[in-house]
C-alpha cells in the first residue's frame, strides 16, 4: 500500500498492491496476493478478512467506515456520508464531504481517478476503463461534488503500449474531443491502435480546469509483481484505490 504526497493536509489516497504481509493462501494461484475483490471467484471469508485488514491500516488514521460498490463499467457516481446502505452501491464513483469514509475503487487494467478540493473538505473516487471515460464518468463526479476540485492522482492502469483496442473505441473518444486523436497510436494491425488511458483522463481532467495531475506514470499490465491485470490474466484479483479525510 502506497500514500501519495503533495495533497491538502489529512488528504490520505493510495492504492493496494499484490503484496501484503497479510495476505492469505489461496487455493488459486491466479488470485494469489492481496485480492479485494467478492466478484472474481475467490473464497468469499477471505476477501472479507483481507477488508478488515485495510480497515484495521485506515483505523490508525481514524477512519471508522469504508464503502465499497459493485462496479458496472457505467458512468453514475453517488454522493455517501453517514448513510449505510443495506445493499451495496451500484455505479462508479463515489462522492464524501465526510471525515474518516474511506471511499474504495477497485481495478485490475481500469484507470482509478481520485479527486478533491484544495480545502481537503472533499473528495472523489472514481472508476475510469475507457467506457467509463468516453461516456463521462469523470464530468459526471465533478458534477456530483459540492465544491471544484483543484487536484487528481491516476492510480495504476494500463499504459499505451499494452491497450490494444478497435477504431470503435478511438472514434468513441475522437468523434467527442478531436484533440484525442494524439492519445492514439496505430497498432501492428489496420484498424487496430495503442490507446493511451492516462493521457485520455489529463485531457478531460485539465478541459474541466484541474491542472494538478499526479501519477500516471506506472502500468498495471507490466508491473506483475505489483499490480493485478486483466489483459494480462483474465482470472485475477483485483487491487483497491483508496482515499480518505482524516
Amino acid at each position: 500500500m502506497q500514500f501519495i504526497q503533495g495533497l491538502p493536509q489529512g488528504v490520505c489516497v493510495g492504492q493496494t498492491h499484490i503484496q501484503h504481509d497479510n495476505a492469505l493462501p489461496s487455493a488459486t494461484p491466479e488470485l494469489a496476493g492481496f485480492n479485494l475483490a467478492l466478484h472474481v471467484n475467490d473464497d468469499p471469508k477471505r476477501v472479507q478478512k483481507h477488508r478488515m485488514t485495510l480497515l484495521d491500516e485506515f483505523a490508525q488514521f481514524g477512519v471508522d467506515k469504508i464503502t465499497w460498490m459493485t462496479q458496472t463499467h457505467s458512468t453514475i457516481c453517488h454522493t455517501i456520508n453517514q448513510q449505510m446502505p443495506f445493499e451495496a452501491l451500484v455505479g462508479d464513483g463515489l462522492v464524501t464531504q465526510q471525515k474518516a469514509h474511506a471511499l474504495m475503487m477497485m481495478t485490475a487494467d481500469c484507470l482509478p481517478v481520485v479527486l478533491g478540493n484544495a480545502e481537503g473538505t472533499e473528495v472523489a473516487n472514481l472508476h475510469a476503463g475507457w467506457r467509463g471515460l468516453a461516456g463521462g464518468i469523470i464530468e459526471n463526479t465533478l458534477a456530483e461534488m459540492q465544491s471544484p476540485p483543484t487536484w487528481a492522482w491516476l492510480g495504476a492502469a494500463i499504459s499505451q503500449p499494452c491497450f490494444e483496442i478497435g477504431a470503435e473505441v478511438k472514434a468513441a473518444f475522437c468523434d467527442k474531443y478531436p484533440e484525442l486523436a494524439v492519445a492514439f497510436k496505430d497498432g501492428e494491425q489496420d484498424g487496430k491502435y495503442y490507446a493511451d488511458l492516462y493521457a485520455i483522463a489529463r485531457f478531460i481532467l485539465q478541459l474541466n480546469g484541474i491542472t494538478q495531475v499526479l501519477g500516471g506514470e506506472q502500468c498495471s499490465y507490466l508491473q506483475d509483481q505489483d499490480f493485478y491485470s486483466y489483459r494480462r490474466n483474465a482470472k485475477t484479483g483485483r487491487m483497491a484505490t483508496f482515499v480518505f479525510m482524516q
